[in-house]
């Protein structure tokens, strides 16, 4: 770690010892993970990545932490943060580019801005722009492989590659990125020329269906689970009697059976504690299993 810290100090690299990860999730949720590195470039991307990989240290990229669950006892190695550059959207005609970093909200205004069509779907879907392409984000019909052009990232070996959308292996929460370990660092869509005011009525109208229908008053990472075939989580969540079923400060939302919130002080552990218990009463009840959509991560 020392070795690290002493490159990321020579090049002037942004970092923080012990940063608590409840504080860069969704879930306010988790412990610290024993250093958090911010880039703004692709060069000092590069160049902490080889600085942990020369000092045999744990890497995870961190987008907006909304759909991650930390472990109460943080995370081993080194949380990268993306900033800077990997944060600029630029618009080229009904083409838009956009960093890594970004939010998936701000992309959906310069849309609008722009008077580009195709991603109002995605507006209020609270991740960044390499989040939602690594795990192929949808809502309300559909999804980031309807709009995506390319992918440009970063492989294990250090190359920069742009990986056209149809090699992207884009299906329901996946993509070819959770298996091939490159690093998301910009992503291509194509829209198209739309009327602005038809544009933001549709957008008004997703964000005004999430907040009457999701409990976006409490911390959470969304969806808990994956939609089984033929069903609805939610629905069978609720239809077993789970609504407001509470381990420590982790419950199941009396609005959206589908969300577990944070109601106050929960742990990791209490949220797992919840999913296990849902999963193996919707199991017994109804013979679904529900597949956990959220990522755990962090030590054991």
């Amino acid at each position: 770690m020392n070795q690290l810290i002493n490159t990321l100090n020579d090049n002037h690299i942004t970092y923080t010892e012990n940063e608590p990860m409840s504080a860069h999730t969704t879930f306010k949720i988790g412990g610290a993970a024993d250093i958090l590195i911010t880039v703004n470039h692709i060069d000092e991307l590069q160049t902490a990545l080889g600085a942990c990989k020369a000092s045999d240290i744990p890497v995870m990229i961190l987008g907006n932490g909304s759909n991650l669950l930390v472990s109460d006892n943080g995370i081993e190695g080194a949380v990268i943060t993306l900033d800077g550059d990997f944060k600029e959207i630029t618009v080229d005609g009904d083409i838009i580019i956009s960093g890594a970093g970004a939010k998936l909200s701000r992309l959906c205004s310069v849309a609008l801005e722009n008077s580009l069509t195709g991603l109002e779907f995605a507006y209020g879907i609270p991740g960044s722009v390499g989040g939602a392409m690594y795990m192929n984000a949808g809502a309300y019909g559909g999804e980031m492989k309807d709009v995506a052009l390319s992918v440009t990232a970063l492989t294990p070996d250090g190359e920069i590659r742009e990986v056209p959308a149809e090699e992207l292996a884009l299906g329901y929460r996946t993509s070819v990125f959770k298996t091939n370990g490159d690093i998301i660092l910009f992503a291509k869509y194509k829209l198209a020329q739309g009327d602005p005011v038809a544009i933001k009525e549709k957008m008004d109208d997703v964000m005004n269906r999430r907040k009457t229908k999701q409990p976006l008053e409490y911390p959470s990472a969304g969806s808990v689970f994956k939609r089984p075939e033929g069903a609805f989580a939610g629905t069978l969540i609720e239809q077993c009697g789970l609504k407001g079923k509470t381990v420590g400060g982790a419950q199941v939302s009396e609005k959206h059976a589908g969300f577990i919130i944070n109601i106050g002080g929960a742990t990791c552990d209490d949220v797992m504690g919840l999913v296990k218990l849902v999963q193996e009463t919707v199991k017994a009840e109804t013979g679904y299993f529900l597949e956990r959509e959220i990522i755990r991560t962090g030590r054991e």
